[in-house]
């Protein structure tokens, strides 16, 4: 069943174009200009990915995803310009998934949602890189209980909503309890061989999942920092 995606942006031609080109790769494709009509769409039935425009008249793409992280853990891709840099560093920190900057080539876009759709497909279930037990199998750590078949994360009985890129680290924090990963293990286990990221990304994927345990248990300290080697997780 293919895909679909849902693509926001205020200029029509990417719009058109980028609309033309997903289909053509076999992709199911909704768009809107505007972020509200977007934004109830998402809501009444959420797509598998979702690319935002940054900067959008009205409601922007900032304050599009988060309206949408409050109802829904859906992959999101953002368009960003090059003089962006600061709201992409807050984007990440609000459960986006990627970014692409502007002007970008259709190729380049069309890799990157299929690379963050298999995050999610890996996250949700076993997938071809690992077996059942391996991707799909329930990991509990204590009070923490992590489901990758059911995308579910909860913390002393308290629902914790991860995004795909979260998700993932997590799971391969969780895997080995008081083992240390570096940056890039989590890089290769949250976005694969063929997207880099830089530290500062992961960096904030961290502090963001910090932030959400904080919010189920103000005591919540279980993903250590290692200073020069990575982090790990005490079970």
């Amino acid at each position: 069943m293919a895909a679909t995606i849902t693509l926001v942006d205020d200029d029509r031609n990417i719009l058109t174009s980028v609309s033309i080109a997903l289909e053509a790769e076999g992709f199911k494709v909704t768009t809107f200009s505007d972020s509200q009509a977007a934004l109830g769409a998402m809501t009444d039935s959420a797509p598998d990915l979702a690319v935002l425009d940054i900067k959008m008249p009205g409601m922007d793409g900032m304050e599009l995803l988060n309206r949408l992280r409050r109802v829904s853990a859906v992959p999101v891709i953002f368009l960003t310009s090059k003089d962006e840099e600061i709201d992409e560093m807050l984007g990440l920190k609000m459960g986006a998934d990627d970014f692409i900057r502007k002007p970008f080539s259709q190729r380049l876009l069309v890799e990157r949602i299929r690379a963050v759709l298999r995050r999610a497909e890996a996250s949700s279930g076993p997938g071809s890189l690992g077996s059942q037990r391996d991707e799909g199998a329930l990991l509990i750590r204590g009070d923490l209980r992590l489901d990758p078949t059911r995308h579910e994360c909860t913390w002393r009985n308290a629902g914790v909503q991860l995004t795909v890129t979260e998700f993932l680290i997590l799971q391969a924090l969780v895997k080995n309890p008081g083992h240390v990963k570096s940056r890039d293990q989590l890089m290769d286990a949250a976005y694969g061989d063929n997207i880099y990221v830089d530290d500062r990304t992961i960096d904030s994927h961290i502090k963001r999942l910090r932030r959400k345990f904080k919010a189920a248990d103000d005591e919540f300290t279980r993903i250590e920092t290692l200073y020069g080697l990575g982090y790990r997780f005490q079970g």
